[in-house]
């Protein structure tokens, strides 16, 4: 039961929980439609609450909650539960960010203001699923807010998916985003020739980047030296990944341990092997 202490509009309430004394954000399908303030409410099934004691990458959820604009609380509600629907157990906690997000999108896009995100079509490689969920608050938005916006901000919106199913900021989903790209570029510049994106030793490769980037961060460690092997048997590709883990050590502020660079290597042969025989 929750007693209400602010009714942001029809579908929103701001409510102190009786069992803690403590606030939430309860959004449900009228909800807030004619309640008074202490009068006392049920949270139903449908009732999406959310704590707002926690602390969030952009700051406190309680006041996060009392400044963004209800609508756009319940936009990323509706993205999250759609993305509950495709991977399950989420941190929903990560909603006030991700409204926070949206309502800057939908005032950039009114004044005529563009975000710009070059890691638009690394994001949509890397975190594919979480791009499709997030895609869906094209429509959203165009129908509730009469608002388009674009692949740039659908890119942004995927990373705050991505940060409510793994235990990773947004901040640090760009980190990797970023090095997995300049990676690619250095692998390209190094063999001389684009590695053909649709390849599926190039989906290893860009798959085992971010993995590698996440572990530096996470200061977790391969259990297999592949090292030896791969510096006798390919030491072009060897050369190059001793490369890119030193970029990658450099760009994520991070030592990487050195078994990665003949995992690493292993699947830039791959890639330089697949476009040999294509």
């Amino acid at each position: 039961m929750y007693r209400v202490k602010k009714v942001l509009n029809h579908n929103t309430i701001i409510g102190i929980r009786s069992e803690d004394n403590q606030e939430y954000l309860l959004i449900g399908k009228g909800l807030g439609f004619g309640k008074k303030i202490a009068e006392r409410v049920e949270a139903g099934p449908k009732t999406d609450v959310y704590s707002l004691q926690k602390t969030t990458e952009r700051g406190n959820a309680g006041e996060l909650a009392k400044s963004i604009s209800p609508a756009c609380l319940e936009i990323a509600g509706q993205i999250l539960n759609a993305a509950e629907l495709k991977f399950g157990n989420i941190d929903r906690d990560i909603l006030f960010p991700m409204a926070d997000h949206i309502e800057y999108a939908i005032k950039r896009v009114k004044g005529n203001e563009q975000i710009s995100n070059p890691l638009t079509e690394d994001i949509r490689a890397l975190f594919h699923l979480e791009y499709e969920v997030a895609e869906q608050v094209v429509p959203i938005l165009k129908e509730q807010m009469g608002i388009e916006i674009d692949a740039d901000e659908v890119g942004y919106i995927a990373l705050h998916i991505h940060s409510a199913i793994e235990d990773e900021k947004v901040s640090q989903a760009m980190q990797v985003a970023r090095a997995v790209r300049e990676c690619i570029s250095l692998i390209e510049q190094e063999m001389g020739r684009p590695i053909d994106v649709a390849s599926l030793a190039y989906n290893r490769l860009m798959n085992h980047i971010r993995y590698m980037a996440a572990r530096a961060m996470k200061g977790e460690t391969l259990k297999i030296n592949m090292n030896d092997y791969m510096g006798v048997k390919f030491p072009n590709a060897f050369r190059i990944a001793e490369k890119v883990c030193s970029q990658v050590s450099r760009n994520l502020k991070c030592e990487l341990e050195e078994v990665e660079i003949g995992y690493l290597a292993m699947h830039i042969e791959r890639v330089a092997d697949e476009e040999l025989d294509g």
